[in-house]
């Protein structure tokens, strides 16, 4: 099969999608499997959206129409609730408590619906937007830059942004 950055992004939005369902199978009793859940949710979401943030999304924009740039702003922002508010919050919780596992559910429903969204609407005009070979190139791209450097700098900047949010929270109760 001919490789595409769109299948991709599909596939790692399906893969989400099982992480979630598997953390509101757990109990509040289930505190290391949350928190490994979460790690796993956290290391699989971040590359995706910072490449999307970093690449994707700009090379869409610069081809996008009115509707284009409209969806473009709509998917932007709701990168912003998860990685600003949704997932800091979501960190700040005991995984023993009903609190964290409704944090979960809310940051697993709004990841979902970006994904939908996303699929039906960016990707539909990201595919007449680009050709298949550019589509595969981006896809290549994609995976060089998950194995690279600076994907794992993009990365500890995210998590040092959540961290220390939590950490002022904790502080100012």
């Amino acid at each position: 099969m001919a490789r595409d950055i769109l299948k991709t992004l599909k596939a790692e939005h399906a893969a989400l999608k099982d992480l979630f369902d598997k953390m509101e199978d757990t109990t509040d009793r289930a505190k290391k499997t949350r928190a490994d859940l979460l790690a796993d949710i956290e290391a699989a979401l971040l590359p995706h959206a910072k490449w999307e943030e970093l690449v994707l999304y700009p090379a869409f924009k610069a081809r996008a129409d009115r509707d284009g740039l409209k969806t473009h702003a709509e998917a932007v922002q709701e990168h912003r609730a998860v990685e600003f508010t949704v997932l800091p919050d979501l960190k700040t919780k005991d995984p023993e408590t009903p609190a964290f596992a409704g944090s979960a559910k809310v940051l697993g429903e709004f990841v979902e619906h970006h994904a939908r969204e996303e699929e039906k609407t960016m990707f539909a005009m990201a595919r007449e937007m680009f050709s298949a070979e550019e589509r595969a190139s981006l896809d290549e791209q994609y995976e060089d830059w998950k194995a690279s450097p600076a994907c794992a700098n993009e990365l500890a900047a995210a998590r040092a942004k959540g961290s220390v949010k939590a950490a002022v929270k904790s502080l100012t109760g």
